[in-house]
Parts: structure tokens; sequence; C-alpha cells
């Protein structure tokens, strides 16, 4: 049986060994900045306040420890540290894929894949990168030139990889839709970017079953009046006809002799130049095309693959994502750093439960990432892992995508290993990194992110823009990073970009998140702020409310908002989907508020605690709190959403019929 209960906030979980310690890739750049620098820090405290304070200082260390490539050199290290507007290693110029291809080493694997219909197979680092040069080496004879948008509409497979890789690596910049999204939601998307060509599957196999997508496809590509050429990857359903636009195989494209390492150079780019395009949630309008530059990127995630998340050369990486997710961004970027991507298509809970812990241990993973949901789907359904997994290899779990309760972080080594660095994490698409992380030379607490990231100026702010101590505040960044957007697509004055970040407080990055620094340094983020629950003048973070209710047994997801109603009175419903749909109880409802008025405050208990027939989401797993919020307040039910962007767009219905009760 699994094991639960109840873990107090903050109670010491892990404690690293004096081994742990010693191979740390963080302990590793402290002594390199001690013999090449001259710089002696007593403790991770010190060298996060130099990375903020010395940002020219850290980055080109950063840099330089990493021996980044660049064919001109840059002229300044931070033209400027006005936000937005930073410049970056001006005259520097250089390319991701450069930096992928470098860690070529034939006769071992580059990649693990696996998916519901083959078992876990190796992909060679001479194939894969063999690959990776062919289908650049062809794209660019049939036309693709750096600027131009290459778009996919693709699984969690090698020759996702090996596209963007291909792209990139001529200039090219790459953006993908899992075909798990319809073809509206992938036009919200790709449309935007004008692509000039389109990778695609005609379908994939997902929980036991097959998805035909041919029909999406051709909408999706009748519909971009841009697009030159499709490529089309087979799932095995049959050919795509009726395109609109040329039609070429996966085979034809790789159907050509093998490039040599030696003829073969990748566009070199400046270090701003853009890499690919994530997107927002696009929840209530059409979703935000957020640019990643090349340079950014490329140290960003150097410096978090090596000192937060601790990997090492060699080391293989698991994580469950779709190609919607910036996730697999993530997933790709571990090739950076020598580290092996283990890559899965399909249902994370079929045929079994425990499914992705079977991966990782077979894979042999030495960092495993999950989410607060997915362990709580272990929990309700029994499992404990260490009793039929060995986790030999694993040292790091690293939670994300939602906040990790105390309860969470003790069920990872209560279930799966004592011996664990817990790399809590919060950042987002918008970076395409963290702002917080893990830290293997320090101490794991409950329900704590261990520290702020080397070079994240993250802070709590109240609203004076006062820096905020073991409170809640909004959590803003008050200094550049080089990962942050370098712009937004179609927002040429960055308005756009502006009003997403800056409004409040010019100069500094509004994220959007409650957040708390306690005194020993250990980090809170603790929902939408912009989805906060005032309960008589005091602010309650959602995630509050979900940590205490999602623990109970018979609830399988939840929601919460605050409504001003048009008489003045405000109202804060609770919305509950039961396991299996069953009744919601009084004795169910009894529980809930029983729970949050011990574990929280009186505070805490909602105004009405409603069945619901399922929670809003996004097609990426956030809930909509805030188009809730606005549906109950008396909004149209056809403008508070864009139902593109949702997993789920026929549960509105119901709160829309619920928002008539409130009168």
């Amino acid at each position: 049986m699994t094991s639960v209960h109840h873990t107090a906030e903050g109670a010491l979980l892990w404690t690293p060994s004096p081994e742990r310690i010693e191979q740390a890739g963080l302990t590793a750049f402290l002594r390199w900045l001690k013999a090449k620098r001259g710089l002696d820090f007593a403790d991770y405290t010190a060298l996060w306040t130099w990375s903020v304070t010395d940002l020219d200082g850290f980055w080109q260390a950063v840099w330089d420890y990493f021996e980044v490539q660049s064919s001109a050199p840059h002229t300044a290290v931070l033209e400027t540290r006005v936000m937005p507007g930073a410049r970056w290693f001006p005259g520097a110029r250089l390319n991701f894929a450069e930096h992928v291809l470098r860690r070529e080493r034939p006769g071992e694997a580059a990649l693990l894949y696996m998916s519901e219909t083959s078992p876990l197979a190796a992909l060679d680092w001479a194939d894969f990168a063999g690959d990776v040069r062919k289908a650049a080496t062809s794209m660019r004879e049939m036309g693709v030139r750096p600027g131009d948008r290459v778009v996919g509409y693709l699984t969690n497979r090698p020759e996702a990889m090996i596209a963007m890789l291909a792209t990139v690596s001529l200039g090219a910049i790459w953006s993908c839709c899992s075909p798990d999204f319809g073809a509206a939601g992938v036009l919200d998307r790709l449309k935007q970017l004008e692509p000039v060509w389109l990778i695609c599957v005609d379908g994939y196999s997902y929980g036991g079953k097959t998805f035909d997508r041919r029909a999406e496809v051709a909408a999706i590509a009748k519909a971009i009046p841009s697009l030159k050429r499709i490529v089309h990857i087979p799932f095995g359903l049959g050919a795509l006809e009726d395109m609109g636009a040329p039609v070429t195989s996966w085979a034809e494209l790789l159907d050509r002799p093998a490039v040599a390492a030696a003829d073969f150079a990748c566009e070199q780019v400046p270090f701003d130049h853009p890499l690919w395009i994530l997107f927002s949630s696009g929840t209530t309008g059409l979703p935000k095309a957020i640019v990643h530059g090349h340079g950014g990127i490329t140290l960003e995630m150097l410096k978090a693959l090596t000192f937060h998340m601790d990997f090492r050369a060699g080391d293989r990486g698991f994580f469950y994502t779709t190609t919607g997710w910036m996730m697999w961004n993530f997933l790709c970027c571990m090739l950076l750093a020598g580290v092996t991507p283990v890559l899965y298509d399909g249902n994370p809970a079929w045929p079994e439960p425990d499914t992705l812990w079977k991966i990782a241990d077979e894979s042999c993973a030495a960092l495993v990432g999950a989410s607060p949901a997915f362990v709580d789907m272990m929990i309700k359904a029994g499992i404990v892992p260490r009793e039929t997994f060995a986790f030999e290899a694993l040292r790091t779990i690293m939670p994300a995508g939602a906040p990790v309760s105390a309860d969470h972080s003790a069920w990872f080594y209560n279930n799966i290993k004592h011996d664990l660095l817990l790399a809590t994490g919060s950042g987002g698409t918008d970076i395409c990194s963290g702002f917080t992380g893990g830290v293997a030379i320090q101490p794991v607490y409950a329900g704590e992110m261990q520290a702020r990231c080397l070079g994240v100026a993250a802070r709590a702010f109240d609203d004076e823009g006062r820096e905020l101590v073991d409170e809640v505040g909004e959590l803003v960044i008050t200094e550049p990073m080089p990962s942050m957007p370098v712009k937004f697509w179609n927002d040429p004055d960055d308005a756009v970009y502006r009003a997403s970040y800056f409004e409040t407080w010019p100069g500094v990055w509004r994220h959007g998140d409650f957040f708390k620094v306690n005194a020993r340094g250990g980090n809170f983020v603790l929902g939408r702020s912009d989805a906060t629950l005032n309960r008589g003048g005091i602010r309650i973070g959602t995630a509050e409310i979900y940590r205490a209710v999602e623990a109970l047994a018979f609830v399988e997801r939840s929601l919460v908002v605050h409504v001003d109603l048009p008489d003045g009175r405000a109202f804060v419903p609770l919305f509950v989907k039961t396991v299996d749909d069953a009744p919601l109880t009084e004795d169910m409802r009894g529980q809930i508020v029983q729970r949050l008025r011990t574990q929280y405050t009186p505070r805490h208990v909602p105004d009405a605690i409603v069945q619901a027939p399922d929670i809003p989401m996004t097609l990426t797993g956030k809930k909509l709190e805030v188009p809730v919020r606005r549906l109950l307040a008396g909004g149209a039910l056809d403008k508070i959403a864009n139902v593109n962007a949702m997993a789920n767009p026929g549960c509105l219905a119901f709160y829309a019929e619920y928002a008539k009760t409130l009168g």
C-alpha cells in the first residue's frame, strides 16, 4: 500500500551525503571559480547573490565554463540592464544545434525511445547526428533559409528531435504542436508564424487506441497559404492526399548519401537569433507566440541542467511530455550537456498505472520528472514504485507543472527512494526554464523549493514594490536573464510583450504568481495571483486549497475562484470532480471543510462546495481559474475563453448554468 501521511511543511526530508556534495556539478563550478576567477563562496546563498549582482561576471563565467563556441567574439556580456531590451553577448555568432552535435559519440546512445506499440530502444549517435545532417542538407537544397519557420505536428518520437535540430542548424525557426490538438487549436498557434514547411504524422496511439489525424493535417495545411512543403512521417494509416502543398515522405528527405560532420556547417547566427517559438496557453485569446534565442537557451539550459538538476555527461533523463509543452524542449536541451533523453510516446498510465516508473527503471534514468497530479494518481491507485523497481541509477526527481505540497514531497522519499535530490522548480514557457530549482549541495525541506536559480533575481514584492521575506507577495524578476523572450511574434513595437510582464512595475518582470521566500532561502509558488482569493482582506493562493482538497481519496480534481457579484457580495465556490463521478455527499463536504480548517484557517473554507462534471483545463493541463471566474461574474460563454486552447471545452456549459443561479 502506498505510504500516505501528513507531513509538516518545512520538515527535513533529505541531507546530501559528503559524496553527493563532492560529485555535484555545483561543487565542480565552485572549484573552477576559485581556480580561474579567484572567487571563493562560503555557500549557495553567497554564490546566488553574486550571480544576480555581477551579471557580467556570472554569465561570462558560465560561457567560459561550458566552453560555448562562437565564430565571432562578443563585444560585451550585457549591453544594458534595462528590461525589456537587455541585449546579451552582442557580436557573438553561434548555433544551438552546433552545441548539440559537438557531443556526438558514435557507438553510444544519443537518445532512448519507446511508444505504446514499440519497446524501449536506443538510437546511436552516428545515426542520430547523421540523420540531422542529412535532413538539414535536404532542407537547404529544397529552399529552407535562415529565418524561415518550420513547424511540426508530431508525437514525442526521435524524428521530432531530428527535425527540430535540422531546422535550427539552418538558422530557420522551429515550432511544434502535439497531434492531440485539433486543427483549430493548431491554427491558432502555427498560422500566426506563416511557416514554409509542415512536418507531421498521420496518426498516433494513445491508451491502446489509434487516432487518425489525416483530416486534421489536411485542414491545417489548407488553411496556411504560406506552406511550400509537407513532410510526412508515417504512423501507418495511409498517404496524405489533397494537402494543397507538395508532400515529401520522411524517408525521401533522408534518402541521400551520408553527410560527414567535417562537411557540414551550422548556420552562424547572432546570440538573439530566434531558435524556436513556444506558445502561451491562450485561454482568453490567441496564444502568444514567445520567441526564444539560440544563445539564451544554450547558456540557460547548460546552467540549469548541470547546476540545478545535477546532470553529468552520460546520464539519462526522463520526463513525460508531449511536443506541445516546454518540457519537450527541455528534453531536447539535455543533449547540450551530454545527457541522453528518454522519449515516451503514449498514455502515461497505460497499460498499467506505473508505466512511467517502469520506463524510468528500464532506461536507467538518473533524473525523472513527475507532476503532483501524477503523484495523486499513484496514491489513489495504491502504487509504491520502490516495491517493484530498483531505480539504481536514479539520483534526482524533478516535480513540475503545479505547486508541490509537503505531502507530495515526502511521498517521493517514502515510495521511490530515500536518497534523492528533490529538485522542485517553477518557471515556465516564458523563459523555457526555471526561476527556482534544485541545489544538490543543500538539504531538502518538505513543501519547499530549495532555492532561486543562479542568475535569477527572483523576489517577492508587495503592492508597493517592496521586497518581502517570509510573506506572500508577487513573483518578480528584477534583473534580466539571457533566456527571457527575444520578442513575441507579430509584436513589432513590443507592446504585447511589455503589457504581459512590465506594466505593474516598469523595468521589473511581474510573472503573475504568488511567491514567498523564507529566511533560509526556501521558495514557495502559491498559485496564480490573477486568480487570487480575497477572504476578509486576506489574499489566499489557490494552490493551498488544492493541496488540501486533492489529497482526499474521493477528489479527482478541484477548482476554486473568487467572484465579485453585482450586488457587491464576494463569493468563493469550490468545484469538485469526484473519482468516477461518485455523488458528492454531505459527509464528503464535511471532510473538505474540516481539512481546510485544520490544515490552514477558517478563511480557506469556501462559501459553497459544488460537484462538477469536470474541471476546465488547458491542453497543457493548467486549470482555467480566470475564465471560470469571469463566467460566474456574468461574462458571456463565447467571450471568456478560447475553446481551441482547452482540453475539455464542453464542460464550460455547466459553469454557465451555475452562473445563472448566482443571480
